[in-house]
């Protein structure tokens, strides 16, 4: 049985030798053969020539390097389409997900779970208000999407060669939500609880506001309920009209102050029509991209895959 370790790789020079002695001890303990695929996502620092002296000096290293930086999650994508494993295991390669867990989650794939969810149940590097914004975000898409996601789940999830074909055929949205398809994808489930590790080197590539467009993305590409909002809202604008006419008829001295009124609910009016206007706007330009059809990722080369050479998918 082959076991294929997907890395999705963007400048962690600093932290690659620790992830390669410590994950590749973990893995010769193992009874499974193994390849440790590394995906760089087109780093800027010194990656590159870290991954390349690794694959030169053991061949169960293969390295695929990208022709820009496509983003974490088309780099997994890309170790997913070139992985040859009877199951995959994917992580990052600071070591917050900790390469201790493999055995087990090795045993849950040999017990036949094809999918295999790794819940965090500490992270030392999280803030409070990251913390905070997690929980809400999760609460937020569970209760209007179908498909109900774990919380605190993370891209540190295995997969056994059964969904590696499905991943490798479908679920190939350009604007894409990687922990929620393996979610959503179905087949025997289980969960592992791990505490994230401190990050070993570098700081995370996630700002705020990367964030918060990868939280209106997964909503939208979710759930259909944003678009519904313009239904609530027309409901809501007709109930507060039907009670300014009530109030308009019964006052003793007529109509309310004229003015005000008229300028608070005009006011509110456009303020939910600007916002039903943009919620379809984001739908559509998610209809737009995906009608674009460009490729998820662009491979430069290679290393130990065999014959180097760009390919797109």
């Amino acid at each position: 049985m082959l076991l294929s370790i997907v890395v999705s790789v963007y400048n962690e020079e600093k932290a690659l030798p620790s992830f390669y002695r410590e994950t590749s001890r973990v893995l010769r303990s193992l009874t499974w053969d193994y390849e440790l695929l590394f995906v760089d996502d087109g780093s800027q620092d010194g990656s590159r020539l870290v991954l390349e002296q690794l694959a030169e000096g053991d061949e169960k290293v293969k390295l695929i390097g990208l022709s820009r930086n496509f983003g974490h999650e088309a780099a997994m994508i890309a170790g997913l389409d070139y992985c040859h494993g009877d199951g995959v295991v994917c992580m990052d390669a600071d070591l917050q997900h900790p390469p201790e867990c493999i055995p087990d989650i090795v045993d849950r794939l040999e017990q036949g779970y094809q999918v295999i969810n790794m819940v965090r149940t500490r992270n030392e590097d999280a803030g409070l208000v990251k913390n905070i914004t997690s929980l809400a975000f999760y609460r937020l898409i569970n209760a209007i999407s179908d498909v109900h996601f774990e919380p605190n789940a993370s891209d540190f999830f295995a997969l056994d060669k059964r969904v590696i074909q499905v991943m490798q055929t479908s679920y190939r949205e350009k604007v894409r939500f990687l922990r929620g398809y393996v979610q959503n994808v179905g087949f025997k489930k289980t969960t592992l609880p791990y505490a994230a590790r401190p990050r070993v080197a570098g700081k995370s590539k996630y700002s705020i506001k990367k964030l918060f467009t990868f939280s209106v993305n997964t909503i939208l590409c979710f759930s259909n309920v944003p678009l519904k909002l313009g239904i609530y809202a027309g409901m809501f604008s007709a109930l507060l009209g039907l009670g300014v006419m009530v109030y308009t008829l019964l006052t003793r001295d007529g109509a309310p102050s004229g003015y005000a009124t008229i300028v608070v609910l005009l006011c509110f009016m456009f303020a939910m029509l600007f916002v039903v206007v943009g919620i379809i706007g984001e739908y559509i330009a998610i209809l737009f991209t995906e009608l674009k059809d460009r490729p998820v990722y662009i491979v430069a080369d290679t290393r130990n895959i065999g014959q180097d050479g760009s390919e797109d998918k």
